[in-house]
């Protein structure tokens, strides 16, 4: 028990300052990611390109992961053969399809709405941690936190074409990444039982980064044009990528999902924010209500009694 509390990643104050950083950072990959699209020249049509850049983001990311622990000397044995298998399913979830449907939709969409759509991700995984884990309970105050949350997404298909309707290329793709992120965030809990979690977590960026890479290049995808702000773009977003799993990973291995989950919903509108500020996209009025009521019911889930 002692050793458990002079575990930094199970402090209350450096699990809410880690947890702080990596939602900040998720949140400044939305804009970050569209300027990207412009400075390589990747437009909404091209599937391929879109995989092509996150996968090179997500490879990158995962190779510095398993650097960093190299030098830390974690040891990178997996503890089975059925190890690797999981592993692998977890990369795919993690990565290869997470943000396969991230990408697509965000060039389908603006930065601030999918941002706030992306916290429907929260909820999900605050519902299914419930059903798979002991240490996360469904209760009264989780099922009116979900219903106010849920509240704040139906709050973003309100009113006409000009403030944003729901599509499937863009809108559509969001929500399927927020399940595969959801799934991803309950199997991190087996994935720091079958090897140590920040080795897992470069094996599955790395993993998941070059399953994005191989298909897209057999697609013929290539970079339309490169620029050296856009490089700097691309090695923020392996920076981003880097800290927020590194940390989020880490934190759900030490405590209870909702505890962790609740500081992601500084990502909707850190992602809301900035991406009016960097993309001048226009910033409607439901997209306060939505982030706050977002951020409203993932309070009420996870204040105390």
């Amino acid at each position: 028990m002692n050793n458990e509390k002079k575990n930094i990643f199970q402090q209350p104050l450096w699990v809410a300052l880690f947890a702080l950083s990596a939602a900040t950072a998720w949140g400044w990959a939305y804009p970050l990611i569209k300027l990207g699209f412009e400075e390589f020249a990747i437009t909404a049509s091209m599937t391929a390109e879109k995989m092509l850049f996150a996968g090179v983001r997500f490879t990158l990311a995962g190779v510095l992961v398993l650097c960093i622990a190299r030098g830390a000397k974690i040891n990178f044995a997996l503890k089975s053969r059925s190890s690797y298998w999981y592993v692998l399913l977890f990369a795919l979830m993690n990565t290869t399809l997470h943000y396969a449907f991230f990408y697509v939709g965000l060039s389908h969409s603006g930065g601030a709405r999918a941002a706030i759509l992306n916290s429907f991700g929260v909820f999900l995984l605050v519902l299914f941690a419930c059903m798979f884990f002991k240490s996360d309970k469904l209760t009264a105050r989780k099922i009116i936190g979900c219903i106010v949350g849920f509240a704040g997404i139906l709050i973003l298909n309100i009113g006409g074409a000009d403030s944003g309707r729901f599509t499937l290329q863009g809108d559509g793709m969001i929500i399927l990444n927020t399940f595969c992120a959801a799934i991803a965030g309950l199997m991190t809990r087996g994935l720091g039982k079958r090897v140590d979690v920040f080795v897992g977590t470069g094996y599955s960026l790395a993993v998941g980064g070059i399953m994005l890479v191989a298909p897209a290049l057999l697609m013929g995808a290539t970079i339309p044009q490169i620029t050296a702000w856009g490089v700097v773009i691309l090695l923020l977003l392996v920076g981003i990528s880097t800290m927020g799993f590194m940390l989020y990973n880490k934190l759900l291995t030490c405590n209870p999902v909702g505890k962790v989950a609740i500081y992601n919903s500084l990502i909707p509108i850190v992602g809301a924010i900035t991406s009016s500020l960097c993309l001048d996209e226009p910033f409607y009025w439901k997209y306060i209500i939505a982030a706050l009521l977002a951020t409203g019911g993932i309070y009420i889930i996870n204040r105390g009694k």
